[in-house]
C-alpha cells in the first residue's frame, strides 16, 4: 500500500484511476478545483488543490510516495507542476499523457497527420512539449504514459497491449478505455518499468 496523491481526481480518466488506485487498498489524496466532485471511496481523502498555484500545490504533494498528474495540458502549465513535485520532495511522478505525441512511423508524429482533427491540435501539441520538458528533467523518476488516439469510455477487461513511442492499432482503429489506462498506470506505479520514459497502452 502506498500513499498516492492524484492531481485532477475528479476528470475522466483521473475519476477511473481514483477508482482503480482505492480498489487496490492504496491511499490517495485526491486534488481537484472542485473537491465535492471527487468520488467517495474507501482511503481517498479529496483536498481542493489550483495546478497554478506552485507553493499551495506542493505542499499538498508533500509526505506522499508518488504524484500522479490527470489533467488538460491546455488547463495547466507543465513547469509549474514540474516545480511543484519538485518542490514537494516526492521523486515518482506519473503523468498522464497524450496520444499526439506517439509516432505512426519513425519521424511521424500522429498530430502531424493531414486527418488529426484541428480541434485536439491545442492540447496534443501541449503535450507534445510537456513531454519534451520532462526528458529534461533527471532528478524525478517521471513516466508519461500516453493512451491510444482514442481515449474513451468502457469496460475494465485487463486485457490491453503495452508499447513504447509508437501509436498502437488494430482492425478497430487505435483506442484504450479509461477503466484499462487506469489498470496500467497503476501497474506502472506499484511495479515501475518505464522510469523517465514514455510508454503507451492501447487494445
Amino acid at each position: 500500500m502506498s500513499k498516492l496523491a492524484l492531481i485532477g481526481a475528479s476528470g475522466n480518466a483521473g475519476s477511473r484511476i481514483l477508482k482503480e488506485l482505492s480498489g487496490r487498498g492504496h491511499q490517495v489524496t485526491g486534488i481537484a478545483r472542485n473537491p465535492e466532485n471527487i468520488a467517495k471511496l474507501p482511503g481517498v481523502t479529496a483536498v481542493k488543490g489550483d495546478v497554478f498555484d506552485k507553493q499551495g500545490l506542493a505542499a499538498i504533494l508533500r509526505g506522499h510516495d508518488a504524484v500522479v498528474s490527470s489533467v488538460h495540458f491546455t488547463a495547466s502549465d507543465a513547469n509549474t507542476l514540474i516545480s511543484a513535485v519538485r518542490a514537494s520532495g516526492v521523486k515518482r511522478y506519473v503523468v498522464v499523457g497524450g496520444a499526439g505525441s506517439l509516432e505512426v512511423a519513425p519521424g511521424r508524429l500522429v498530430i502531424d497527420q493531414p486527418d488529426f482533427p484541428d480541434a485536439y491540435k491545442p492540447e496534443a501539441s501541449k503535450g507534445a512539449e510537456f513531454l519534451a520538458m520532462l526528458k529534461t528533467v533527471d532528478d524525478l523518476e517521471w513516466t508519461f504514459l500516453s493512451p491510444s488516439a482514442e481515449f474513451i469510455s468502457g469496460a475494465r477487461t485487463g486485457k490491453f497491449r503495452l508499447g513504447k513511442d509508437t501509436l498502437l492499432t488494430n482492425e478497430g482503429g487505435s483506442s484504450i478505455s479509461f477503466e484499462d489506462y487506469a489498470i496500467a498506470l497503476a501497474d506502472e506505479i506499484e511495479k515501475p518499468q518505464h522510469v523517465r520514459a514514455r510508454f503507451t497502452v492501447g487494445y
